[in-house]
């Protein structure tokens, strides 16, 4: 697929997709199964996005922070030059819980000279399906539909916000930030408290990296690709998402586009296997937790793919006002494969339990459940 060159950012409940340039092009708040907030990805003009507009003569170049999921964006002409951290908040608390909220950070640090540029705002709630009206407000922007389905954004920000509004151009003549939330903050907002969450989630993916595997070659990669996992594992259920986006086609303007932001159990087993081979055996009783919550019954039969949240009708439909990626329609949501038979998930899904029995520590508790599942498993292999 031709030009789809984006960074992700996550916290575990939903992720956002940054293009080389810096834009949002994707994200759904609050959790990784909702509408979109942003969706330029799949209709340039109507899906909706955040970006910096800049005039040609700056180079941008992009990097992740090292063993991190926070994407870095550097914008440079030679005498000005400002830097963008992208960046999801997660971090663990006193209580041993984890901060997840449904944000996005954009911390600009100005790095040298009086950077010039103007911010396209654009949120496109609800798939783009409804308009949206924004408003200034004392303490933040606030973006809202008001036909069809009721949803609401709110931007946080040191930078004028009639500047942000209007598109007007800005002179950067210090380090600032721009918060994307999807619920109001009951606290007041700055600098200094975006980038205390900025430290603190960079520690906590270091540190998550630091707990890793290593191995003698090609550690940078397996580190990157074991984050990409991690970032589309779903911290409340446990579930395993196959991709983070919707509608990405196989092959451009054909119909092959689906929407995969779903928990496909064979999938989903292999990923847990390798993150726990890389030494995070908490991902993989998680996800077995999920298994146990989404099949309870002895004789429920166990579907290929499930919801986040252990939903089981995936009833597909289409988002016929979208163009798709490149034109290429339909925009789907939901999935029709739910309903397909995959023999296969049942060799992976027990290796997955066996390795919970014999190298994990487990209750009693889930040790019956899973006992339990095994069984049914078996009477399925059997019938067949």
């Amino acid at each position: 697929m031709n030009n789809l060159n984006y960074g992700i950012i996550g916290n575990c409940q939903s992720a956002a997709l940054i293009s080389e340039k810096g834009s949002i092009d994707w994200c759904c708040l609050p959790i990784f199964d909702s509408a979109s907030v942003f969706a330029k990805l799949l209709d340039d003009k109507k899906g909706g996005s955040l970006s910096f507009k800049l005039t040609d003569d700056y180079r941008i170049s992009q990097e992740y922070l090292w063993q991190t999921n926070i994407l870095s964006t550097t914008y440079d002409n030679g005498v000005d030059a400002f830097q963008v951290i992208d960046f999801m908040p997660r971090y663990q608390q006193k209580d041993g819980s984890y901060y997840t909220p449904p944000d996005i950070i954009r911390f600009i640090r100005l790095l040298k000279g009086k950077p010039q540029f103007s911010i396209q705002y654009d949120p496109r709630l609800e798939y783009g399906s409804s308009k949206v009206f924004t408003t200034i407000e004392e303490e933040y922007i606030y973006s809202q539909t008001k036909d069809g389905k009721y949803d609401s954004l709110f931007l946080y920000s040191d930078l004028n916000y009639e500047d942000i509004v209007n598109q007007k151009t800005i002179t950067l003549t210090s380090n600032a930030y721009l918060l994307v939330s999807y619920h109001e903050k009951l606290s007041q907002q700055s600098i200094d408290r975006c980038y205390l969450k900025f430290q603190r989630t960079k520690t906590y993916w270091m540190d998550w990296s630091e707990k890793t595997t290593s191995y003698p070659i090609y550690q940078n990669e397996i580190i990157r690709s074991a984050l990409t996992l991690k970032v589309l594992s779903y911290e409340k259920s446990g579930a395993v998402l196959a991709a983070a986006t919707t509608s990405l086609p196989e092959t451009i303007g054909e119909v092959r586009n689906w929407d995969y932001r779903f928990c496909w159990i064979r999938d989903a087993s292999m990923v847990i296997k390798v993150i726990a081979d890389l030494g995070h055996p908490l991902s993989a009783r998680k996800f077995l937790q999920f298994v146990i919550d989404t099949i309870p019954d002895k004789d429920e039969k166990i579907q290929i793919m499930y919801g986040i949240n252990g939903e089981r009708d995936l009833t597909e439909s289409f988002l016929d006002h979208l163009d798709g990626y490149k034109n290429s329609k339909p925009v789907r949501i939901g999935n029709a494969a739910y309903i397909q038979k995959q023999n296969d998930i049942y060799g992976i899904l027990m290796e997955v339990i066996y390795r919970q029995f014999v190298e994990f520590e487990t209750t009693l508790e889930n040790r019956e459940e899973l006992w339990t599942i095994i069984k049914g498993i078996t009477k399925i292999v059997e019938e067949h």
